[in-house]
């Protein structure tokens, strides 16, 4: 009896052995052998693992940028130049400075400027809201206030204001890594470059109906009248679907298009207060 133990201890040490043999030799075949710089990278991101920068998390970009050799298309939003910097040194590249970027609201059909005409009894998720009607104003492109925006955001850059049941953005706060603008079915939230002094000139409305139907709806839509466009000296604007847009990367800020608008539905942020027009100016306005 004492053998037959001995015999089956041996037998499975030998298979154990045996076993482990060939599970080295197949692990030393068919190893990864990983490029120590992805743990730099990877360590110089910020590990907010967003996606703002369109892979799974920063492990996930550190392994790309490495794989790539570039960083042609690759930007961690979150982190900026400075990080971008930091992982072109590791990477012995340099990293091409880019404009910081923020998240603009494009809807300004609040409370006062839309009034509801219908109340919403159902789910509080802008997802499901935008499939099933086509919002308290009538305004099938305006914001919905439900909030799926604010809950994407992981920097707590976002709240909603219950006096005009918008998404306002903290400007401080924002990452730009672009959660809010995916939340959003309706697209209006939209990444724009911050600009000089954090001044921004941007059309803040999305409605493609025809102009007396947008303004039934919001007495601060974009009605496609053109007048914006035909100002810009430097073409900025342009008309499509009865909405005008402000591209950021031609905008001079000059401020005409917002003089012009008539419905007040392009913005400025961050400018100092317009100085008041002279009497006399008023009076040669009234003349003409």
């Amino acid at each position: 009896m004492n053998q037959a133990v001995l015999f089956a201890v041996i037998t499975l040490g030998v298979i154990g052995i045996a076993s482990a043999a060939i599970l080295f030799i197949v692990a030393q075949k068919f190893k990864v052998i990983e490029d120590p710089r992805i743990d730099e990278v990877a360590d110089a991101l910020p590990g907010a693992n967003c996606g703002g920068c369109g892979y799974a998390g920063c492990r996930n970009f550190a392994e790309k940028i490495v794989s790539a050799g570039s960083l042609e298309n690759l930007n961690c939003p979150v982190g900026g130049s400075n990080v971008m910097k930091q992982v072109a040194a590791i990477m012995g590249l340099v990293a091409e400075e880019k404009d910081p970027m923020v998240a603009v609201l494009r809807c300004n059909g609040s409370f006062a400027h839309a009034p509801k005409k219908v109340v919403y009894d159902g789910a509080l998720n802008c997802q499901f809201a935008n499939a099933l009607y086509t919002g308290e104003s009538g305004c099938p492109n305006g914001c919905l206030g439900l909030g799926d925006c604010v809950d994407s955001c992981a920097f707590d850059a976002m709240y909603i204001d219950e006096a005009t049941g918008l998404p306002v953005i903290i400007e401080d706060k924002c990452t730009s890594c672009g959660a809010c603008v995916k939340a959003c079915p309706r697209h209006i939230i939209e990444l724009r470059k911050k600009g000089p002094k954090s001044k921004r000139i941007f059309v803040c409305c999305v409605n493609t109906e025809k102009g007396a139907v947008a303004r039934k709806n919001c007495e601060v839509a974009c009605i496609g009248c053109g007048k914006c466009v035909k100002v810009c000296n430097f073409e900025a604007i342009t008309m499509e679907n009865n909405l005008a847009y402000i591209n950021f990367e031609k905008c001079t800020l000059c401020r005409k298009c917002v003089e012009e608008c008539p419905t007040n539905a392009i913005h400025e942020l961050n400018f100092k207060p317009r100085a008041p027009k002279h009497p006399a100016d008023k009076q040669e306005e009234v003349v003409a």
